[in-house]
């Protein structure tokens, strides 16, 4: 009998301990939860501050790109290191193309940074793609944008371009703005 008592008092003892165990536990959880809140709360605040920087950073290259673009436009000597097309257009048309090239890079960049939904986007395109100009554009330039990784965001943009560029010259409709499927977000 005493062996048993025994027993009982070490299974007792276990209990208890296991209780305090527990409790304790539960009272070092209470104590760290506000910690963890904080912790996260900061963690939220750098993931912000980070993609602000990145808008920031972005929207700052964007306005170097135009800068660097309108000088070659002003300027041949500087718009002949722009050449990518071997000589065979001329200044007028490199100049041309050289503001197509803004004009669609401003577009892109705005998809990128949230100002512009991809309907929008294709809205844009479909629009730009009646101009002569940027359709001679395109076409020259797709060499250029074959040599994008095939995933990236901007090589699937230029894809939907293509595509709705060969719609439209299928269409026999006058009614441009109604060609293509505006592609779902």
């Amino acid at each position: 009998m005493a062996t048993r008592n025994m027993g009982l008092r070490r299974l007792r003892v276990v209990a208890s301990a296991g209780v305090g165990l527990v409790a304790g536990a539960a009272a070092t959880l209470a104590c760290q939860r506000p910690a963890l809140r904080a912790l996260h709360s900061w963690i939220e605040h750098l993931e912000d501050a980070s993609k602000a920087r990145r808008q920031s950073n972005f929207a700052h290259q964007q306005r170097l790109h135009w800068e660097l673009l309108s000088k070659a436009m002003d300027d041949p000597e500087l718009a002949e290191v722009l050449d990518a097309y071997n000589g065979t257009v001329s200044p007028r048309k490199q100049r041309q193309f050289l503001f197509a090239n803004a004009l669609y890079t401003n577009a892109l960049c705005y998809y990128r940074m949230g100002n512009m939904t991809r309907e929008e986007f294709f809205g844009f395109a479909r629009s730009m793609l009646q101009n002569p100009v940027f359709r001679e554009y395109w076409y020259a330039t797709h060499p250029h944008r074959a040599t994008l990784t095939h995933r990236s965001e901007e090589a699937k943009l230029g894809r939907m371009v293509d595509d709705l560029l060969a719609k439209l010259e299928e269409t026999d409709s006058d009614e441009w703005w109604v060609v293509g499927d505006p592609p779902s977000e």
